[in-house]
């Protein structure tokens, strides 16, 4: 869905020492936006527009927020960001 050099150009990164860690923040962000979307890797395929960019949003969260994040608020804002998947409205 999205590529390492993707995730780096979001988040500004223009170095390879975090490329692991960029990673793994992508695979976490990609698991939360499917469990607060309540869907599967198709669902992520059928609203990628919307599912894009609430991987970005958890990814860049926490990516800047990496020694002390907030599960709370970031769920809270995934929940606004994919409200319409999550109830089917769309």
């Amino acid at each position: 869905m999205i590529t390492l050099d993707e995730a780096k150009n979001y988040l500004r990164v223009g170095y390879e020492e975090d490329d692991g860690l960029i990673l793994s923040l992508l695979d976490t962000a990609k698991q939360l936006v499917m469990d607060v979307g309540r869907i599967d890797e198709n669902g992520l395929e059928l609203h990628k527009d919307i599912t894009r960019t609430a991987t970005l949003t958890a990814l860049g969260y926490l990516y800047e927020n990496r020694s002390n994040p907030d599960y709370q608020r970031l769920t809270l804002s995934l929940r606004s960001i994919l409200f319409a998947v999550r109830e089917g409205k769309i």
